[in-house]
């Protein structure tokens, strides 16, 4: 794949030529504040569709991985952390105009983009299939996210200002519809294996085989969350879907630091001469360390060997520190008796979900982004050394450039995550081991491929070959023997665990499931119902008079016919 450092810089190109472009003629035809989409370059609207696409799925994966506590969210009360303005980004990203990411400054959406291209494939003698079916396929994929994070979205009024400049919008049913529709004219334009016209194709390097596979498994998805079984085990029957690690949906990026930075967003924040910046989820650090899990050292780099309130790595109770931990000299509340309140043992230094304390001066002391998927550091414990009169430390775990520089991938649909879905799906309990299985094969192999990444590590620490097998096994045992929920909590652990990275799905899986019961509660008693959607994004809600801001966040998605909030899901 190329790097994201050169799209950006074409997208800004494009974003120029979209908007300001000059003519020497003297006798225009077209005003030149009102130039036509056909005089844009058509590679470079591609180019800004994609990098939307891209930040938006960044995006959908950060909030669905802090709600199911994959990553770490820091807000007691569920309505006031996710306010109105949560969703600006991505909502213009998908329509009209940046918001809140990389993509920002492309200036055009998703949808005008893709209305572009349409007028310029039916105006040219250039065939630009490729172009108008690949902007189809991230359009609809980001449509049904849009109705899994707000319960509805614009549609049939989108992007036809003239005649609706205030859009409704429709049902999620609708555009569910709608979406599947978009995937179908995708794959129609695809048949004839048209050229890329020279465009730069950001995942696939123009392979159309792989973007049939890539509507396919957004269909699996979408087939998956409406519990349409028949129509799901269709595209498994054909295999004609993401199924290999080789076949992946990912953004790579680069080493890149300045003008413009195009590293892991993960890791941009956590290496930085500053120390490491957002916390990392202790449910899924202690998961991990509870299991033994082999991934544990790649997803997460400890800068210390153990943490305030918590056992070391040597076994020895390390003393509570008002100043870098103060939750250690608290006594646990009630309603989290039976969790891990504060602190992880073996130094796994995070936080729990909607801790909102301050930020101490731990920023060279707390777990960092490992080298899965971030391209951080291989955790091989070497720690931060620290100067044993002082306590000073003497060499910081973090910083610029350490690791693998930040060249990971922000994983978007991995062939590991259809094989849970195939487990979700799943008639018996049979298949569902035998998908589970699949699942941990793939994600085992996916994450240990990043290990090289970091060319400083000890990689004698990592595991062999046969502790991975014998970690799938003994999971495969566990889930034949269990029973109701603890059956159905060792796949969800197991399937969270997997996601980490690119998280979206769990949130679906959540509401749609509700397992797994052994979340870790909210940091607050009462944080308030659990968001079964979102608010409307409020720079739409101010500029559109026909919507009305949600008063609360308990508007079920219509494949979400579960209870009611505030008794589902369970662990909240």
């Amino acid at each position: 794949m190329k790097k994201i450092i050169k799209y950006i810089s074409i997208v800004f190109a494009a974003a120029v030529l979209v908007t300001g472009c000059e003519t020497n003629e003297l006798d225009l035809t077209v005003s030149p504040n009102a130039l036509s989409p056909t005089q844009a370059d058509p590679n470079l609207l591609l180019n800004s569709i994609q990098l939307a696409y891209a930040t938006n799925q960044t995006d959908f994966n950060d909030l669905g991985a802090q709600l199911t506590r994959i990553d770490y969210f820091g807000g007691r009360n569920y309505f006031n952390a996710l306010d109105g303005a949560t969703m600006n980004g991505i909502w213009s990203r998908t329509y009209a105009s940046g918001g809140n990411g990389p993509g920002d400054f492309a200036n055009v959406g998703i949808q005008t983009n893709l209305q572009a291209l349409e007028q310029i494939d039916a105006e040219s003698e250039t065939d630009y299939s490729f172009h108008v079916a690949i902007a189809k396929t991230m359009y609809a994929h980001c449509l049904f996210q849009l109705v899994d994070m707000l319960g509805e979205a614009a549609y049939s009024q989108a992007g036809n200002a003239a005649e609706f400049p205030a859009p409704l919008l429709d049902s999620g049913q609708d555009v569910y519809a709608s979406a599947f529709t978009l995937l179908s004219e995708a794959e129609n334009l695809l048949a004839s294996n048209p050229g890329t016209q020279g465009a730069i194709d950001f995942f696939y390097n123009g392979n159309v085989d792989n973007w049939i596979k890539v509507i396919n498994s957004i269909r699996l998805r979408s087939y998956k969350n409406t519990g349409n079984k028949s129509a799901f085990d269709a595209i498994i029957t054909g295999g004609d879907y993401i199924a290999s690690s080789a076949d992946d949906l990912e953004l790579q990026y680069g080493v890149s630091e300045l003008q413009p930075d195009d590293r892991h967003p993960d890791f941009a924040a956590g290496y930085t001469p500053s120390g490491s910046g957002p916390y990392r989820s202790n449910w899924l650090m202690n998961l991990m360390l509870q299991n033994d899990d082999p991934r544990i050292r790649y997803y997460f780099y400890r800068q210390a060997n153990g943490t305030p309130g918590a056992i070391d790595t040597n076994g020895n109770a390390v003393p509570p520190n008002e100043e870098t931990i103060s939750c250690s000299l608290f006594v646990p509340p009630a309603h989290y008796a039976g969790f891990v309140y504060c602190s992880v043992d073996n130094g796994y230094w995070g936080r729990s979900h909607g801790n909102d304390e301050g930020g101490p001066p731990d920023g060279f002391l707390k777990a960092a982004p490992g080298v899965y998927p971030a391209a951080g550091r291989f955790d091989d414990s070497q720690f931060g050394p620290v100067d044993a009169i002082t306590g000073v430390l003497l060499a910081p775990g973090v910083g610029l450039g350490q690791g693998g520089g930040g060249a990971g991938i922000e994983p978007i649909i991995l062939s590991s995550y259809v094989d849970f879905w195939i487990g979700e799906m799943a008639a018996t309990d049979a298949e569902r081991a035998t998908a589970l299985e699949n699942g941990l094969t793939k994600s085992m192999a996916k994450v240990q491929s990043f290990g090289g990444l970091d060319g400083s590590a000890d990689l004698s620490f990592e595991p062999s070959a046969a502790e991975v097998t014998t970690y799938i096994a003994d999971k495969i045992a566990a889930f034949n023997a269990a029973t109701g929920d603890d059956k159905e909590n060792i796949y969800a652990n197991q399937y969270y665990t997997s996601l980490y990275g690119g998280s979206f799905e769990a949130y679906n899986y959540y509401r749609k499931n509700g397992y797994p019961t052994t979340l870790f509660p909210n940091w607050e008693p009462d944080p308030g119902p659990f968001p079964r959607t979102f608010l409307l994004p409020q720079n739409e809600v101010l500029n559109n008079p026909n919507l009305t801001q949600r008063t609360d966040l308990t508007t079920q998605v219509f494949w979400d016919t579960n209870p009611a909030s505030p008794t589902f899901p369970v662990a909240n």
